[in-house]
């Protein structure tokens, strides 16, 4: 590795408590560190929130895994120096396009590109620091840093809201197994007596993250054939499911017998604990038995190389970095990069000032509404900065119009709009026909937009539905239309506010769907005149 100095350096080194560091090199390489720091920052604030929730809580843990991985590549790497002349452009090039892409993450305020430039900057200084040749083959500690990360949150939503569906209707199939009459509908498990709602912290995504983790540690260390390697990380997430279903199938079996407290307070935080144990010894289970197909298999001690002789002197060679021409490079251009970035002035974000949602009015022309607050565990979720949900009704009117409006003051620091589409089946909703369509309202200054117009059923009842997001002027019904003007509008105009916006009304027995929107469009007419003052534009 480059990290270790040529012998030409040698009296230019110190000796600190048995830790030899060349200056020149240590130096230059702490100029690359330091210079990077003020563009990822945002990002390790970002993960700094993310790892303490329970889905990410194992994320402190990884960079120290990694560097453990790391280590022992260099243990098992050439001993020797990197000479001189090994081509480091490959790391010079990742390095400045990481910094690039984490400035723009920051210019958008959107933690997760910096995160991610982040990852790709450190892959960029091993390539820096080894040479292509063998920097390169140092990538997989890097990759690993992946499992640090929190999923965007479109993806984690939706994510989520398949495996609570998934391992609900496994869990059910395991109570059905035990002979206990039950039935599903969405996430929630009918006992008869008892109803058990398979929440979002239920949906296994809290083992998902770590075991895969560990499924990708495991197979690094695993001595074996590659195929086997790829068995025991792929094997990973449908193992996960499954036994998280398992483990809602047996608590909803002991609910039946015992009542409701065997799915609450510690009772259920333990099986969980448990759950996660058994994965990782059928991870270990799943390599015993691969072994037994090796015409030579090894014990489980030998099959796992989990050895740390060795490293204190793999730590001590970090000290003795070169002052390669490549590290010189990349160290002199990230700092003029960010130094330029910092010096140079950006726009000032617009203000944007509204009027609370608190003030929304009831009464609208023929219209008289009842405002009604969510469900605590509903708000959490949803985690806007402000919401309205009202039902209203009018004389002659067949049925109410519930009008909802969830608005974000940011869209980019975990936090945002997805799509009523995604989360519609796990109240148990099917979605019988979604289309776009175009709503006319000439008297309003919305004039004629688009909208995402929805049937959906339960049982025998029927619902139409409108929903748009609306985004600083504009609508769309497009949730990734909406997250890439957001990325625009934060680089261009310093905001990332918005709005989902939603129309329900019920479809009466024997009322025809045209009917029915005319309905939910009268109260449309007499209502988005006065959004734009809750909703800025």
């Amino acid at each position: 590795m480059s990290f270790v100095s040529t012998s030409d350096r040698r009296d230019r080194r110190l000796s600190l408590g048995g830790l030899t560091l060349d200056p020149v090199g240590f130096g230059w390489f702490l100029v690359l560190v330091i210079s990077a720091v003020p563009v990822f920052w945002l990002g390790f604030e970002a993960l700094a929130r993310a790892w303490i929730t329970p889905e990410y809580s194992h994320g402190p843990l990884i960079p120290l895994i990694s560097l453990y991985l790391f280590i022992r590549e260099l243990r098992q790497g050439p001993q020797d120096p990197v000479g001189p002349g090994v081509d480091r452009r490959a790391g010079i090039a990742v390095i400045l396009g990481a910094l690039l892409i984490g400035i723009f993450g920051n210019l958008v305020k959107i933690p997760d590109l910096v995160t991610y430039a982040f990852i790709i900057w450190v892959g960029g200084v091993v390539l820096t620091g080894f040479g292509w040749e063998r920097g390169r083959m140092h990538q997989l500690p890097v990759l690993h840093l992946v499992f640090m990360l929190p999923l965007p949150q479109f993806l984690y939503w939706k994510l989520t809201i398949f495996l609570q569906l998934v391992s609900s209707n496994i869990g059910v199939w395991f109570v059905d197994l035990a002979g206990i009459p039950v039935f599903l509908e969405g996430n929630v498990i009918d006992l008869g007596v008892y109803k058990l709602q398979v929440a979002e912290a239920c949906s296994g995504l809290r083992y998902l993250f770590p075991i895969l983790s560990f499924s990708y540690l495991f197979a690094i260390l695993y001595r074996g054939p590659f195929w086997h390697k790829a068995v025991l990380f792929l094997a990973a997430a449908p193992l996960t499911v499954l036994m998280n279903s398992f483990r809602i199938g047996m608590i909803a079996i002991l609910v039946n017998s015992y009542g409701i407290g065997q799915a609450e307070g510690f009772l259920h935080f333990f099986e969980g604990w448990v759950i996660f144990g058994s994965c990782i010894a059928i991870l270990f289970l799943m390599a015993v038995l691969l072994q037994r197909l090796t015409p030579s298999p090894l014990t489980l001690a030998e099959t796992i190389d989990i050895d740390f002789k060795g490293f204190g002197p793999q730590m001590m060679r970090l000290g003795r970095i070169a002052a390669s021409r490549g590290l010189i490079i990349a160290a002199a251009a990230s700092l003029v990069l960010v130094t330029l970035w910092i010096a140079v002035p950006r726009p000032e974000p617009e203000p944007v000032e509204r009027d609370s949602f608190t003030l929304f009015p009831r009464d609208l022309g023929p219209w008289s509404g009842i405002m009604q607050d969510l469900d605590p565990s509903v708000v959490q979720v949803l985690n806007a900065s402000d919401y309205v949900n009202a039902t209203y009704m009018a004389p002659g009117e067949a049925a109410p119009v519930n009008f909802f409006s969830a608005f974000y003051r940011s869209q980019t620091d975990g936090a945002g709009i997805h799509s009523p589409e995604v989360c519609l089946p796990v109240g148990g909703w099917e979605v019988s026909a979604i289309e776009q369509e175009q709503v006319s309202l000439p008297d309003t200054v919305y004039g004629s937009f688009k909208v995402n117009r929805a049937v959906i059923e339960k049982g025998l009842t029927r619902q139409l539905v409108y929903y748009w997001f609306e985004q600083r002027g504009q609508r769309m019904t497009s949730d990734y239309a909406a997250k890439a003007s957001v990325v625009w509008d934060g680089l261009t105009r310093g905001r990332s506010d918005g709005a989902l916006v939603r129309f329900v009304t019920p479809i009466a027995e024997g009322e025809s769907i045209a009917s029915a929107e005319a309905r939910m469009q009268r109260l449309m007419g007499d209502l988005l005149p006065r959004l734009p003052r809750f909703i800025p534009e």
